[in-house]
Order: structure tokens, then C-alpha cells, then sequence
């Protein structure tokens, strides 16, 4: 495959049940040959996303010390900013080329998983800058709770059968800044090559060149989304949950041509995580003689511990 495929959310949520079967046959065969789609008929509107990307300009382009004031020490980059270079992928020492912010849930009735998660950070600065980041986040977990939806059916599970551990999910919407490359990197790119950990990623502003995906063949293609779209990709956490059967590919941000190293790049991204208490167990489904459980037995909360150190965010 040298293309992302693209589909359309509205055909799954019609009426119609021939083009709701469509949907899920096309991201079903998406997702099991390269991980990735670009999305149409999603839950954003222009307005929403233009707002979002004011506000997280105004935010990166703050002087440093009033950025490192909202960076919280010892959550493992888990809420609020995160400044230049602090992360890294999995199995290499150099620094991403970028800074970022983390949203994180709104939790709706559950003081349990209220004392969990960490609260989110509010940016005294900008009045607009966290109520935009709400609701983007509401209609990006919206969006992903009918791709589950979608993906269940493919599987032969109860087409709910996720809703129950995204409700108060562990997921985060990440505004990513990508600053102007001052000087020849080191082994440094903007996202060096990675997959994802959780279940399924959103991401918006994936129009310019930069983002990499990986075929099958090793084959590095360009993952450009149309300005109505989202790409969407699969992350390890459902990658175990299906034995591999959806792939988490892995993909990368790559540095632009040199005579673009003076403009920032913006993306963001909302990883989709379930509630920490999820079991990631094999489903039986997708074991057989030709596929066996390749994945030991891990809750999402044990895995996301274990790679949030792989990348440097924790020590413990």
C-alpha cells in the first residue's frame, strides 16, 4: 500500500445499513494492512479547530519562563507543558525537536478516577485556552468512541463492547509545536520513528508534508490528510488487544527541506486511552493455529507505566 486510505464517519452513523457495513469493512481492511485512515464526517467544525490553533500558538509563543511555570514536576509530563526536547522514542537517547501541552480527561462522576488522573492546568494567561481544549477534546472522543464502535463489529465483538472502558478514559489531546530549526540536528528529527501506545490516535493538522508512515515492505510514505480530515491510526494497546491483527505502524515526523527549517510546524493529536483497569488480554477471537497469542497478559494502566519510562517521562 503506497496511500492512506480515506473513509467517511457519516456512512457508519446512517441509517443505511449497507453503508454502515462499508465503514466497517474499509477501516477493518485499513487497519489490518497499514493502520491508518484519513477521516471524514467527524465531530469538529472549522470554527473549533481554528480557535484551538489560535489559542496554542498564543500559548507556544509565550516567552519560555511563563511556559515553564505551567511544566508540573514528578507526573511524568502527563498534564500541562512539556518544554523542547524533554521526550524521546522508545530506544534513543536524542530528544524529539519539539514542545508540547497535554489535556487530559474531564472526569464525569467517578471521584476514584478523579484522585487517578491528575487535574488539568490552567493557563491563567489566555481565558479561552482551556475551555477551546475541552471541547476539542469532547469531539475528538466522540469521534474515536464510533471508529471503537466500528472496529468492534469487524472484530465479531458487541459493537459497545469498548464504550465502557473510553468512558473517563485515560486519553490525552496533545498540541504539539515543532519550533524553527536553528542549527544542523544531531540524529534529531521532530518525532523520530514510533508507535503509539494507546488504543486508537486522532490527529489534526496532518495537511503539510512531515508525517512518515511505515508499509509493510519498510517503505516510508507521506501520511497527508485532506483540510476535512483526521488521520487516524491504531496504537499498541489495541495492536496486543487483537494479537496484531489491526496494526500499530510505526511512523515518524521528519525534518523539513532546509529551506523551510524557519517556520514552526503545529500538530495535535488525541491518543485515545481507556480506563487504566482495562485488560488487554488476547481476545480469543484472534487467536488461531496460524496466528497464536503472541502478548502476555497486561492491564492498559501496567503498560502505559511501562512505556511512559521507555520514553523518558518517568524514572519509576
Amino acid at each position: 500500500m503506497d496511500k492512506i486510505p480515506s473513509v467517511n464517519l457519516q456512512e457508519f452513523l446512517s441509517e443505511d445499513s449497507q453503508l454502515k457495513q462499508k465503514f466497517v469493512t474499509e477501516i477493518g481492511d485499513a487497519y489490518e494492512s497499514i493502520g491508518f485512515v484519513a477521516l471524514k464526517g467527524h465531530f469538529l467544525d472549522d470554527t473549533l479547530v481554528s480557535s484551538l490553533y489560535s489559542e496554542v500558538k498564543t500559548f507556544f509563543d509565550m516567552p519560555l519562563q511563563k511556559k515553564q511555570q505551567y511544566e508540573i514536576p514528578g507526573i511524568g509530563g502527563q498534564r500541562g507543558y512539556v518544554s523542547f526536547g524533554k521526550e524521546s522514542a522508545k530506544g534513543r537517547s536524542e530528544g524529539d525537536l519539539k514542545e508540547f501541552w497535554h489535556f487530559g480527561q474531564y472526569v464525569e462522576n467517578n471521584p476514584e478516577l478523579e484522585k487517578e488522573y491528575h487535574p488539568n492546568v490552567e493557563v491563567t494567561e489566555l481565558p479561552q485556552f482551556n475551555a477551546v481544549g475541552k471541547e476539542t477534546y469532547k469531539m475528538l472522543e466522540k469521534t474515536a468512541k464510533y471508529v471503537l464502535r466500528a472496529l468492534a463489529l469487524h472484530l465479531g465483538l458487541e459493537e459497545t463492547y469498548f464504550d465502557v472502558f473510553i468512558h473517563n478514559g485515560n486519553s490525552i489531546l496533545r498540541p504539539i509545536h515543532y519550533p524553527p530549526i536553528t542549527h544542523e540536528p544531531e540524529n534529531a528529527v521532530r518525532a523520530a520513528a514510533h508507535g503509539d501506545i494507546n488504543l486508537i490516535t486522532l490527529l489534526m493538522g496532518a495537511q503539510g508534508r512531515g508525517l512518515q508512515v511505515q508499509n509493510h515492505n519498510g517503505d516510508w510514505i507521506d501520511a497527508i490528510a485532506e483540510d476535512d480530515e483526521l488521520m487516524i491510526n491504531v496504537g499498541d494497546m489495541l495492536s496486543r488487544h487483537t494479537n496484531n491483527k489491526l496494526k500499530s505502524t510505526v511512523h515518524r515526523v521528519v525534518n523539513p527541506p532546509r529551506e523551510l527549517w524557519g517556520t514552526s510546524r503545529y500538530s495535535i493529536p488525541f491518543f485515545m486511552h481507556p480506563i487504566s483497569a482495562m485488560k488487554l488480554d488476547v481476545l480469543e477471537s484472534c487467536i488461531d493455529e496460524e496466528n497464536p497469542k503472541q502478548f502476555e497478559d497486561i492491564t492498559a494502566g501496567e503498560f502505559l507505566n511501562q512505556r511512559l519510562k521507555e520514553l523518558g517521562l518517568t524514572k519509576k
